[in-house]
């Protein structure tokens, strides 16, 4: 019996940046009651993700840690953000920021990958990803920003 492929979830921004919007996807895995790896390009990056996470609202709490913090230990953040994608707190999520990729998603039920559409080259490389999810046969739902900030799910192919 094989496992199903991971569905991949892709998030075209336009109107929102992903410090925003991070935060709301987040609340859904959570809330859900799962656990998020979230990967991303930089320690800077990482650490204005951190930062969004803890201060997007006065009224909501993500428990989560970030990779480098000698205090945390990943198994205990149901939401870790890292430089790679080492799935050291057991997440059935990933999040892929920054351009990330990865080429195995045999460890996740999901993935979503977040891309700024507002930049040609970080739309190109997300269209490259596109494909080489959809020819390792991975279920793929395209949801595109529109200009109030919700989500409208575009055809993937």
């Amino acid at each position: 019996m094989s496992k199903e492929k991971a569905e991949v979830s892709l998030y075209h921004l336009t109107t929102h940046p992903l410090e925003k919007v991070l935060p709301k996807v987040l609340e859904k895995v959570y809330g859900g009651g799962l656990r998020a790896l979230v990967v991303t390009d930089t320690p800077d990056h990482m650490k204005a993700l951190n930062a969004s996470l803890w201060t997007y609202s006065s009224g909501a709490f993500l428990p989560h840690g970030t990779e480098g913090d000698k205090t945390l230990d990943p198994q205990d953040n149901p939401i870790w953000l890292t430089l790679e994608p080492n799935n050291k707190n057991n997440a059935s999520v990933l999040v892929l920021t920054g351009g990330q990729s990865v080429d195995d998603l045999s460890d996740y039920a999901r993935c979503v990958d977040i891309f700024d559409g507002n930049d040609p080259a970080s739309l190109a490389a997300a269209h490259i990803r596109r494909e080489a999810y959809q020819q390792n046969g991975h279920p793929i739902v395209y949801w595109k920003q529109s200009l109030d900030g919700t989500w409208d799910q575009e055809p993937t192919s």
